[in-house]
């Protein structure tokens, strides 16, 4: 079954680890509000989570606020559950899958390469301002003991100049490396330039759908 979804090289080759990027779903109408979109689009994100091996659990969303609040995901889940007031998550569970929605702000991914721990954060302008991402790297660090040099990120799709007038992503890396984080991956590409790909708030006029951010720590870790 072909599903409207990405991957990223940096995250495929990491023992463990699932991972997926939602693209456009280009038969589905999806010029209406948020939860309008997002209703509309539900089966098919479903469908890329049992494609690429992130169907099995429950999904645990953030509310998204453009904060920067992290919540810490420590027990199994046994429904899908939004976490309110947070716009990122962090697990040590196995089987529990992450979800951010974006739709021009940045889906980053954190994976420790040496422990059981991942991130998921929603960043744009605001949330990188407020240091989301610095907040998740720090979350990681003191819950379940990651060390920032052993950590892989990668940003995802994002709105960039010109098509909006600050650089958040670049700003993102920065921090990132600012914190001790050595292995940063930006493809560098903008969710503007690209409308057949993806969707964008700005250049759709806030009618659009959005792209969902899928990380997870399998059940059985791969050798």
């Amino acid at each position: 079954m072909s599903v409207p979804a990405e991957q990223f090289a940096a995250l495929t080759t990491l023992p463990g680890v699932r991972h997926a990027f939602t693209t456009r779903a280009v038969d589905i109408d999806v010029h209406a509000d948020k939860a309008e979109a997002l209703r509309r689009l539900d089966e098919v994100h479903r469908n890329v989570r049992s494609a690429y091996g992130l169907g099995d659990g429950a999904l645990v969303t953030a509310e998204q606020v453009h904060g920067n609040r992290i919540a810490t995901v420590d027990c199994l889940q046994q429904r899908d559950v939004c976490f309110d007031g947070c716009d990122g998550l962090i697990t040590n569970q196995r089987g529990v899958c992450l979800g951010i929605y974006v739709a021009d702000c940045c889906a980053v991914y954190l994976v420790d390469r040496t422990r059981d721990a991942i991130g998921l954060v929603h960043s744009g302008r605001k949330g990188t301002d407020l240091g989301i991402v610095v907040n998740a790297i720090g979350s990681m660090v003191e819950q379940f003991g990651s060390r920032p040099s052993d950590l892989v990120v990668q940003l995802s799709p994002c709105i960039r100049p010109p098509h909006y007038e600050v650089d958040f992503a670049a700003r993102i890396v920065a921090t990132c490396r600012e914190a001790g984080v050595q292995t940063v991956h930006d493809n560098g590409l903008c969710t503007a330039c690209d409308l057949e790909r993806y969707y964008s708030y700005r250049a759709e006029k806030g009618k659009t759908g959005r792209m969902m951010a899928l990380l997870s720590l399998s059940v059985v870790r791969d050798q």
